[in-house]
């Protein structure tokens, strides 16, 4: 008896190896069927759920031990506490240790984030970097750990994105699946940080996919709340923010004040953004003229957060507490000011000196605040016809969130699902609309798209413009003496005109070529080094870069309207 339940034990596990190899070699063979695919969606929601608790998990531990603090809520009064050496230690030390991490595993020293994930759906099929994604992950944790005044979204976003590139390249998923198991990964990361299965599934799709496709929603939203389930089994079922009353709206007379509030959210939010950008061009011009080390960057920027910290601690970290006081009409008007101002020069620190984390959070406490002070003036003001205060902090952070993301509705849904209050939904919506139309006039369109522009990916301009990129005229041209290419004295006598395109060139500096010389080809040289002959390779014809390119605009167009 003993002998036969151990052969049937061994059949069983040999035919669960072999239905397990079978089934990997159709998906790698077929991909997955749509069965397949939500259960592939459903594992990479529960994985991307823990990585964002895990995540969240990490940061507070440290937090805690690093500020002497039993809750991260008290860390504010915690450092507030503490000697003024310790304050300004502690960020110094994270900021040389992340230096040393990125400097280590990253070719630029730059943190992976949301930005990276835009760009892996838009360029390289779904996928991300995960080498250099862990590394990044590794100098997040120790940033907002340490003092650093930025948020957790970002990194979580591109920990769940290595997460699907991982799966996506042991199934051999095409680019289709791949940016759809990514939107799986990004929707079950934001849900999870933050308990909100509505925007973690249409942040996915509005901000890192861009599309609204409907083979993409199913799977996106079991991933969303399989995440959300993860948030709720380590924390509970309870909103991030806790507001004390349900606040009231006098809808007809109020508006117009939600109006005024929403331009100036947009109009702060691009303040915040090109601040942000200026500290990082400043950073990087005194690194150059100094001959600073690279990895010494991170440590001057926790130093100037460490002094920042001595006299406001507000600064220190994700500031939930300073957001939540905000919410609740716990400041006053020239504290919220003061506030506002400093979290910006701490964020802009942060981010302009490479520490890491990401731009949500200080954003929510940059708009609850604004908020918040806009509504005490108007209050103070009308005080016969306006609501509550603090609706206006409400408004505000929805407000000026949205304008930074570039992400109108998962933030308005976001909001709402961070306070549990449903019942000042117009007050936000029109708060959220006019911001977002402002920024997007200052910056390319949010941040994130913002940041590639300045990396020269110009995915804002949208698929006509940056599926360019991925053609390289190499792959497209009629190489010398092949049949119908041009002919070779007429390319020579087109390069001595300055009528060519270098081999290592795109499709993106190749097309004006055509415009510009009215040509039906242009030559293709390769030159070898400096003083040597260029050589040529061929010649790209007009009518085959315009084929490849409308066979990927009508590839974009059926996915997303699939």
């Amino acid at each position: 008896m003993k002998h036969f339940i151990k052969t049937q034990l061994r059949s069983g596990i040999a035919a669960a190896k072999l239905s397990w190899h079978d089934a990997l070699v159709v998906l790698k063979a077929r991909g997955p069927s749509q069965i397949q695919f939500w259960f592939i969606a459903l594992v990479i929601g529960i994985a991307a759920g823990c990585a964002a608790v895990l995540f969240r998990l990490g940061i507070e531990a440290l937090e805690t031990l690093l500020y002497q603090s039993d809750d991260v809520a008290t860390i504010p009064s915690a450092v507030a506490a503490l000697p003024w050496y310790w304050v300004l230690l502690v960020p110094v030390s994270g900021g040389l240790i992340v230096g040393i991490i990125l400097d280590r595993f990253t070719p630029d020293g730059r943190v992976r984030s949301v930005a990276d994930v835009i760009e892996g759906a838009a360029l390289r099929e779904g996928r991300v970097e995960v080498r250099r994604g862990l590394a990044s992950a590794a100098a997040s944790l120790v940033t907002l750990s340490s003092g650093g005044s930025s948020g957790r979204e970002g990194p979580v976003v591109h920990l769940a994105a290595m997460i699907s590139t991982a799966i996506c390249r042991l199934i051999r998923a095409d680019g289709v699946t791949g940016r759809d198991l990514l939107g799986c990964a990004v929707a079950a990361a934001v849900s999870a940080s933050f308990n909100a299965p509505l925007a973690g599934a249409l942040f996915a799709l509005e901000v890192v996919l861009r599309h609204f496709a409907l083979h993409a929603f199913a799977p996106i939203v079991i991933a969303s709340a399989a995440g959300t389930v993860i948030n709720r089994l380590a924390f509970g079922d309870v909103t991030e923010f806790v507001l004390p009353v349900q606040n009231a709206l006098a809808f007809y007379v109020e508006l117009p004040a939600f109006l005024l509030l929403g331009m100036l959210c947009g109009i702060l939010a691009g303040i915040m953004m090109k601040l942000i950008f200026w500290t990082e061009d400043i950073g990087t011009y005194v690194q150059q003229r100094t001959g600073m080390p690279r990895f010494l960057r991170p440590a001057v920027a926790g130093a100037l957060l460490g002094l920042l910290a001595i006299w406001w601690p507000h600064i220190v970290g994700v500031g939930y507490a300073t957001t939540t006081a905000a919410l609740t009409g716990e400041l006053l008007f020239h504290e919220a000011v003061v506030f506002v101002l400093l979290k910006l020069v701490a964020v802009s620190i942060t981010m302009g000196g490479r520490m890491g984390g990401g731009v949500f959070s200080p954003s929510l406490m940059v708009g609850a605040l604004t908020g918040l002070a806009f509504g005490i003036v108007a209050t103070s003001i009308f005080p016969n016809v306006s609501g509550e205060g603090t609706i206006y902090a409400l408004a505000g952070m929805g407000a000026l969130a949205a304008a930074v993301l570039g992400a109108p509705i998962s933030t308005t849904l976001i909001v709402f699902e961070l306070t549990g209050d449903w019942q000042t939904g117009l007050a936000v919506m029109v708060s959220v609309s006019l911001s977002t139309a402002i920024s997007a006039k200052l910056v390319d369109r949010s941040f994130f798209l913002t940041q590639l522009q300045r990396r020269n990916v110009r995915l804002a301009a949208g698929p006509q413009t940056y599926l360019l990129t991925t053609f390289a005229v190499t792959d497209l041209l009629r190489t010398v003496n092949a049949p119908r290419c041009a002919p070779e004295q007429i390319c020579w006598d087109l390069v001595t005109e300055g009528v060519y395109v270098d081999a290592n060139a795109t499709l993106e500096q190749a097309m004006p070529l055509f415009e510009q010389s009215d040509r039906d080809y242009v030559p293709v040289i390769s030159i070898t080094g400096e003083g040597s002959p260029p050589k040529l390779l061929g010649a790209l014809f007009h009518v085959d870069a315009l084929r490849v390119i409308n066979r990927a605009l009508a590839s974009a167009a059926a996915e997303e309207h699939s």
